[in-house]
């Protein structure tokens, strides 16, 4: 019993700690355990500038490099209005590996499409997978190195600015959270 009142004040000190550092203390929060809850809303205001600069800069010549290949690669044809390819909710590339262990491997025999995947409504009202192609570039065998290594780049530069997009979306929804002091960043 006391090992754990011993981790709990532990605890309680690093809180306390960390509340002085950031200079957020609260006057009446002593040594001693205290049942009341304090909670400090998570402040509105933007991370240092530097952090933002490289990611949006990450962001922006990646989205860059997207569109250029969007056209390259003439997804257009598919999916005439570029901001709705990241409506997809995945893509993926038949014929090419993309695993660890096949990375880049092309499948002798298979055709090579750059496949979106969308959810729709089945008659029942079940949502079910549906792939659409939103480009064909004929028998592995006959693929050219650069034009597989353009095709791969796009997919996985689409992955990462989905990726992106999710992180916006679940900081937006982080932000809304009310953040409890009592909280620890850790267990341990």
């Amino acid at each position: 019993m006391s090992s754990s009142l011993d981790k709990l004040k532990a605890l309680t000190s690093r809180l306390e700690d960390k509340l002085e550092e950031k200079g957020k203390v609260n006057p009446s929060v002593s040594n001693e355990i205290k049942t009341e809850k304090v909670t400090v809303p998570k402040p509105v205001t933007k991370p240092s500038p530097k952090g933002d600069v490289n990611c949006d800069n990450v962001r922006d010549e990646n989205i860059n490099r997207v569109q250029e290949l969007y056209e390259k690669l003439k997804i257009f044809e598919k999916s005439p209005d570029f901001d709705q390819v990241f409506m997809y909710k995945a893509m993926n590339l038949s014929g090419i590996g993309l695993k660890e262990d096949d990375f880049g491997e092309v499948r002798d025999g298979k055709y090579i499409q750059i496949i979106a995947i969308t959810y729709e409504p089945d008659k029942n009202g079940k949502k079910k997978a549906k792939n659409i192609s939103l480009g064909y570039f004929g028998k592995a065998e006959t693929l050219d190195e650069v034009l597989k290594n353009e095709i791969i780049e796009f997919v996985l530069r689409w992955r990462y600015e989905k990726a992106f997009q999710n992180v916006e979306h679940y900081k937006d929804l982080i932000a809304r959270v009310e953040v409890s002091e009592e909280t620890p960043d850790t267990l341990f």
